[in-house]
């Protein structure tokens, strides 16, 4: 395993001046970057593996289906209020500790989550899970920027981006994979083997740089307020975008009372950090005008990610008769993808300024996603559905590896951790509010096209009248003559639902368009840093 020694943070010149020297860690950065992204992994699959294993799981647990939704909900909202704590943490007891920490407790979780009994257990046993896998991504991604130069940083991103980008698209496969042909418990078990071997390489290979030093006091002085806060911000937010399709929205007093506490948890939670003297999170950071502007950009990366994700499996499923499990397979083809085009992106990002970069990965989802509403039709091919996950891929690592680099120049080195922090917080956020507004916005939009498409379907309509005859003759031929009328009717009923539904889909990938134009303006507005900076360099305005 190559080796470099680790250098002081300073040294003493013959003239008796202090030289500042750069740390470098003991092992090969390569290493430290594939042992913190295999636990990034673990935490991020779990996002989305027990999706389509949910039915089951209510089933075996004897709780109904909307029930069975609260084992999504209460890992998000857990995950959601640990994302941006690690920063904190790390100050508390060592990044590396912390980061070891939550491997073991994501790993004992995910058992006790395969061993549980019922319902509440399971729900118990997820917010635990959820907890521990809340440190894993930041602390991954703060790992990765200070044990790689400024220069090869993007490139190590380029890792993290493919954990981070894949494993959402892969989830829902293997989970029906895995629910089909042995168990739902298992698609928490296998976290096991991997977390044991993540925690057996973290203490082996990664270290704290010499900035990074553990003050228990901190402990004492935790800022449960802020925490309180979150917490309830958080809880609010996961649980009204979760559970606001089912519950009709702001019409239900229970999403409301959600939206109430999301609001003035949000609100209070901005007032108290701002002004408290050691806060949980450091939100004066968003001074930097280009830290700022990354969270946002990567707060709509995120939704888009996660809203396509679900769009088109769901689309296929729908209204294509696809299984889960092949639906998930169309989308196979985009994960090879990234897996050519993100070292590309990464290594782009020290040649070429971030700036440049995700201006241009914004120009390709406005067109990927004109092409989406193109190609998403009744007749779409498999084929045609693999390419369209193809094209809806190559844009995503020159957004998000950019967006994340550019997120470190200008910050202070110390705040590594809370930049990685704050970043994945936004990123998260980001996923959870788009799907819930492209998942309503589908809704919303059929229900539109098909109150439009009736006013074609009335009698008297000379189009109607001759499709409703012939099909009419077609199906009285075949099920008896008395039944053609009532069955004509109800299959172009069904038909019509089918075109509404799919012009519904058509209608958000050509609001996801203009969205990236938008983020395409906003690009620009990035400070223009040379490529390869990183902490503490100086952007160009």
């Amino acid at each position: 395993m190559p080796e470099t020694q680790s250098s002081p943070p300073a040294t003493a010149s013959p003239t008796g001046a202090s030289v500042t020297v750069k740390w470098v860690p003991r092992t090969n950065p390569w290493l430290i970057a594939a042992t913190v992204a295999l636990a990034a992994f673990m935490e991020v699959l779990d996002t989305s593996i027990a999706n389509v294993a949910l039915p089951h799981i209510a089933g075996n647990l004897g709780a109904s289906t909307d029930q069975g939704t609260w084992v999504l909900t209460s890992y998000l909202v857990s995950n959601a209020i640990v994302l941006p704590l690690g920063a904190w943490a790390s100050n508390v007891m060592g990044r590396r500790n912390f980061f070891l920490f939550c491997i073991v407790i994501f790993t004992i979780s995910s058992f006790l989550c395969g061993a549980a009994l019922s319902l509440p257990m399971l729900l118990v046993f997820r917010v635990m899970q959820g907890a521990g896998g809340g440190g894993l991504q930041p602390m991954a991604q703060a790992i990765m920027a200070d044990s790689f130069e400024p220069h090869k940083r993007g490139q190590a991103f380029a890792l993290y981006g493919l954990v981070a980008v894949l494993a959402p698209s892969i989830g829902p496969t293997l989970g029906g994979w895995i629910t089909d042909n042995f168990s739902w418990r298992w698609i928490f078990f296998i976290n096991i083997p991997v977390g044991m071997l993540a925690f057996f390489l973290v203490t082996r290979l990664v270290e704290d740089p010499p900035w990074i030093k553990p003050d228990r006091k901190l402990l004492k002085n935790m800022d449960y307020l802020g925490l309180s806060f979150l917490t309830i911000a958080m809880g609010g937010l996961q649980i009204m975008l979760d559970k606001g399709e089912e519950n009709d929205w702001f019409s239900s007093g229970f999403i409301r009372f959600f939206a109430f506490l999301f609001i003035g948890g949000m609100a209070a939670l901005v007032f108290w950090e701002l002004n408290a003297k050691k806060p949980i999170m450091n939100l004066r950071l968003f001074r930097y005008k280009n830290f700022a502007i990354c969270c946002f950009l990567m707060m709509l990366v995120g939704g888009v990610l996660n809203a396509s994700t679900v769009l088109q499996p769901q689309f296929m499923q729908t209204l294509l008769g696809y299984t889960a499990l092949n639906a998930g397979m169309a989308l196979t083809a985009g994960g090879f993808a990234l897996v050519v085009v993100m070292p590309l992106a990464g290594f782009a990002t020290g040649k070429v300024s971030a700036r440049t970069l995700a201006v241009l990965g914004f120009i390709m989802f406005t067109l990927t996603f004109r092409y989406a509403a193109s190609v998403t039709t009744l007749q779409m091919s498999f084929s045609q559905a693999s390419w369209l996950r193809v094209i809806q891929m190559l844009p995503l690592p020159f957004c998000f590896i950019s967006i994340t680099n550019a997120a470190y120049v200008g910050m202070p080195k110390e705040e590594s951790n809370q930049v990685a922090g704050l970043i994945n917080f936004a990123r998260n956020i980001g996923g959870s509010v788009l799907i819930a507004l492209t998942n309503a916005q589908v809704t919303s939009r059929a229900m539109w096209h098909q109150q439009h498409l009736q006013s074609d379907m009335q009698p008297g309509s000379p189009g109607y009248d001759s499709h409703l005859r012939a099909l009419g003759g077609f199906l009285g031929g075949n099920f008896g003559g008395p039944n053609g009328g009532g069955r004509a009717i109800a299959s172009l009923y069904n038909q019509l639902n089918q075109q509404a539904q799919m012009q519904a889909y058509q209608d958000v990938y050509t609001e996801l368009s203009w969205m990236s134009v938008g983020l395409v303006l906003l690009a620009f507005m990035l400070s223009k840093n040379r490529p390869g900076q990183g902490p503490g360099a100086e952007a160009i305005h």
